[in-house]
């Protein structure tokens, strides 16, 4: 099965997210899994030929693509995702992309994504490959399957392309005003029809739900919460028409990164066998953050932008009653001005018990994961996370809210006692609301001295698997479903 992967950012190529740790990671999974995986992004400023030891594409043709009544001059280079022979096409268009972000607010967002899109679509067309399934990925991808059926609809090397579209967070939807439909040159008519108008303006991702075959999103709970008003902004009156094509698949982790049997950014390895190395760890950490190293005194840790999303409203209002208990925290993280001053002033009035870091540091965010006892994500909404499954195979118990990924790989202890079993991994609270958080901290922290206990959690949150070949399997079923969905219509 041909599949194009096409996506704005990818892992290592170019990142903001966890958009690109997905991209990066899926399509060598897929590949291993016997389909012919071809991945499409932008070639932003920041990515180096030679460093990735790309080759340019030399098409026989002039390349041009036309966006807003104008043809721009394109061009394309080829590599290889790391550690594989998965072929990716960097779409060069430096008066688009060479910026100093990913995205801007610049007034020609729109048209730099459009241009995007109509460039995969027309690359494609020149390497004369046949994709079965096209798997676009949030908003800079929404508009292909639209673009393929209404601009492209001529060409028959799309006739039978299915197109599968992943929403990653329902939040970013590519908003853009009413003349956006010009840029894109599609009929005027599906813009005032309602096909791609939402509230008055274009909108890239309503595009995306209404177009495609299949639709997915990173995590079952979260498929079922973008259904309902509180969390679908906007969104979910047509995903609710499309409700029987919709499916929440988990986001994988790559093991061979993390990994604390194996993990090459810490000096000290363990397994669910023998924590020695874990209880190193701890202590490494606690000298780097500059703590004292207590055995008997839990560390709570947190990697995270710091922002409302992630909870850290919710912990700026229960802070004092948070840092009461006996127990040191350690922060990794950047974000909001007023969260960052919030946790480096609670270094001066909790003397001994916090550590922090602002900014993002790659291996000390391995190193929280693998010496702190306890991780924290209280976040307001979560498509998936990735820290939660981190810190479960590293044996750090996450004490999470109940919502989107993080229901779906987190159990609280008490709860699966309760119903008469001992697979719990981590603790959780479901209502978004001070109280909750601090009961389901002073619980985990309770447990931490009852050891017995706290190794059952912890080796139930290690033995679990959050391996992408699990995550794969199912997009291969997604891939069949869009297809054969795509052979009903005909």
């Amino acid at each position: 099965m041909n599949i194009a992967f096409v996506s704005s950012e990818v892992v290592p190529f170019a990142k903001t997210g966890g958009l690109a740790d997905v991209c990066g990671a899926l399509p060598k999974e897929l590949d291993k899994k016997g389909l012919n995986v071809r991945v499409f992004m932008p070639k932003y400023y920041s990515i180096d030929e030679q460093e990735y030891n790309l080759t340019y594409v030399n098409f026989e043709s002039d390349f041009r693509v036309r966006v807003a009544g104008y043809a721009q001059p394109i061009n394309v280079f080829k590599g290889y995702l790391p550690n594989s022979l998965v072929e990716i096409y960097f779409i060069d268009a430096p008066q688009f992309f060479h910026r100093s972000s990913l995205y801007t607010n610049d007034w020609d967002e729109n048209e730099r994504f459009i241009l995007f899109q109509k460039a995969v679509i027309e690359t494609i067309q020149r390497l004369n490959w046949k994709p079965d399934v096209i798997h676009c990925n949030d908003w800079q991808t929404g508009l292909i399957p639209l673009l393929i059926k209404d601009n492209y609809n001529w060409d028959k090397l799309f006739e039978d392309t299915a197109f599968l579209y992943t929403i990653h967070n329902i939040g970013y939807q590519g908003v853009f005003g009413s003349d956006t439909i010009g840029k894109a040159e599609v009929k005027p008519e599906l813009f005032h029809n309602g096909h791609l108008e939402h509230n008055g303006a274009f909108n890239f991702m309503k595009a995306g739900i209404l177009y495609s075959d299949i639709i997915s999103t990173v995590s079952e709970t979260y498929a079922s919460e973008i259904l309902t008003p509180e969390y679908g902004a906007g969104m979910n009156q047509y995903l609710a028409e499309r409700q029987d094509d919709l499916y929440g698949i988990l986001n994988g982790i790559d093991y061979n990164i993390w990994n604390p049997e194996t993990d090459k950014l810490l000096m000290h390895h363990y397994s669910s066998d023998d924590f020695t190395g874990k209880e190193i760890n701890k202590r490494m950490l606690l000298k780097r953050m500059g703590l004292d190293y207590r055995p008997e005194v839990p560390v709570i840790g947190i990697v995270s932008r710091l922002a409302p999303q992630k909870g850290f409203d919710l912990i700026s209002h229960v802070i004092d009653e948070l840092m009461s208990y006996n127990a040191q925290w350690v922060i990794l993280g950047s974000g909001e001005f007023k969260y960052e001053v919030m946790f480096n002033e609670l270094i001066n009035r909790y003397h001994g018990k916090v550590g922090v870091y602002i900014g993002f540091n790659n291996e000390l965010s391995h190193l929280v994961e693998a010496g702190a006892d306890i991780f924290l994500m209280p976040s307001h909404y979560e498509p998936c996370g990735l820290n939660q499954m981190y810190s479960l195979k590293y044996g750090t118990v996450p004490v999470v809210r109940k919502t989107g990924g993080l229901a779906d790989t987190v159990f609280d202890w008490y709860e699966r006692v309760h119903q008469g079993h001992h697979d719990g991994n981590g603790f959780s609270f479901e209502d978004y609301a001070g109280w909750g958080l601090v009961d389901a901290v002073k619980r985990a922290i309770t447990e931490y001295h009852n050891k017995p206990v706290w190794h059952k959690i912890m080796k139930n949150g290690m033995q679990g698997n959050y391996s992408w070949s699990v995550s794969a399997d199912k997009y291969i079923k997604l891939y069949e479903k869009a297809r054969d969905k795509k052979e009903l219509e005909f």
